[in-house]
């Protein structure tokens, strides 16, 4: 490994600001031919509300056009990152469905780029970084040869990026309800009054009130039907049948 890189490389996995890590991971890159660097995290805000946080390089223009027409939706790197942590060189092919796009990346002075994801289950993050030039087409032996120092560059912005960005809501712990619990919900489900239900089970109506209201409690929720909708959900209603 050459000194410069070596260098670069303990410089970059020393550093603990983001703004700083990507100045040295753009000087990397540019080092090893590629004028322009990008790096953006995708993280989910709320159900089906994702933001996205971009660290780059690229003409401002080309920043305000993609923001603007939405073009990661149509963006088949985007497509590619998202479901595989692989890398993808950019060619005309790639952008076969989307030629229009391919057009203003050449316009742009980016075609010759590839990119790779990080993704992280913990946190639910999505990471994409990609390297790009206008000049002289990537070899397979090139990305091959640079593809390390790009995971390195990779994982470490990521890492950084985390820590600044709201995680994940964790699930709560499922409600544990009773066998019997379960039985009166069961019952519930099927149209059966306390009444009813007791005589099935052997109990009073008011034990069978008493396992509903204590089912309530446990799964968080108002009334009777929401509990069996609840209970439903987390798969309670698909045990084996009352004894």
């Amino acid at each position: 490994m050459e000194r410069w890189t070596e260098s670069q490389l303990n410089q970059l996995s020393c550093t603990t600001e983001i703004d700083t890590a990507y100045n040295i991971a753009l000087g990397f890159a540019k080092n090893i031919g590629f004028k322009f660097f990008a790096f953006s995290t995708t993280y989910q805000t709320k159900i089906d509300q994702f933001n996205t946080v971009k660290l780059n390089n690229y003409p401002s223009a080309w920043n305000q056009e993609y923001e603007q027409k939405k073009l990661s939706a149509i963006d088949p790197v985007v497509a590619h990152c998202n479901q595989s942590m692989l890398p993808i060189l950019w060619s005309e092919e790639l952008f076969a469905n989307v030629p229009t796009l391919w057009e203003a990346l050449e316009a742009q002075g980016l075609q010759h780029g590839w990119s790779h994801s990080i993704r992280d289950e913990n946190t639910g993050f999505c990471s994409i970084l990609s390297l790009a030039r206008s000049h002289c087409p990537i070899t397979a032996f090139e990305l091959y040869e640079n593809l390390g120092f790009s995971v390195f560059m990779g994982r470490h912005l990521h890492a950084l990026i985390a820590k600044t960005l709201p995680k994940k809501a964790e699930k709560p712990p499922a409600s544990h309800l009773s066998a019997r619990e379960v039985d009166v919900l069961k019952l519930a489900a099927d149209g059966k009054t306390a009444y009813e239900s007791a005589r099935i089970l052997n109990l009073s109506p008011r034990t069978i009130n008493f396992h509903v209201q204590s089912a309530i409690g446990k799964l968080g929720v108002n009334n009777k039907i929401a509990a069996v909708i609840a209970a439903a959900k987390d798969g309670y209603l698909n045990s084996n049948p009352i004894r």
